[in-house]
């Protein structure tokens, strides 16, 4: 596991992968117990759209943290508060994207395992990984993260 920087959320375990474990036991789960879900056409047709999103959400704020020179990883420093693009809607489009790309897999495979193994990734999302972040975010930038915090939800 990658050692935190001093000057970081403190974040050891990377999100992504997180994610990719997520998938790959709702995968191994669908196929020990398949549940029956959407008809085939309908779960591509949705999935597609919402695995599309999701990849668009993450590719547009990484590249906003990459312009700004910020630390991408969370066990990296951060040196810029960014709060445009898809940093207007939600603080967090990189897991709600990720979320999202989870979710459009489920539905294009017809696997409810994929998505109800969502729950438990976001719940550690949100409570082991954007809470740290939250707290370095507040003590590095204060009332300017403060500020950001009162206009712009968390998830949506």
């Amino acid at each position: 596991m990658p050692q935190p920087d001093a000057d970081s959320a403190g974040v050891r375990f990377p999100p992504p992968l997180m994610f990719l474990g997520a998938l790959i036991i709702g995968v191994l789960l669908q196929f020990i117990w398949s549940l029956p879900f959407l008809p085939w056409r309908i779960g591509m047709f949705s999935g597609t759209i919402v695995f599309g999103l999701g990849v668009l959400l993450v590719a547009s704020a990484a590249l906003l943290f990459t312009r700004a020179g910020t630390g991408l990883p969370p066990w990296t420093p951060t040196t810029q508060l960014v709060i445009r693009g898809p940093y207007r809607i939600t603080r967090n489009p990189m897991y709600l994207g990720m979320a999202m790309i989870q979710a459009g897999l489920g539905l294009c495979l017809g696997s409810l395992w994929i998505l109800f193994m969502l729950v438990p990734v976001l719940w550690w999302i949100r409570h082991k990984v954007i809470a740290a972040e939250e707290a370095y975010m507040e003590e590095k930038f204060g009332n300017a993260y403060r500020d950001y915090c009162g206009r712009v939800r968390r998830w949506l």
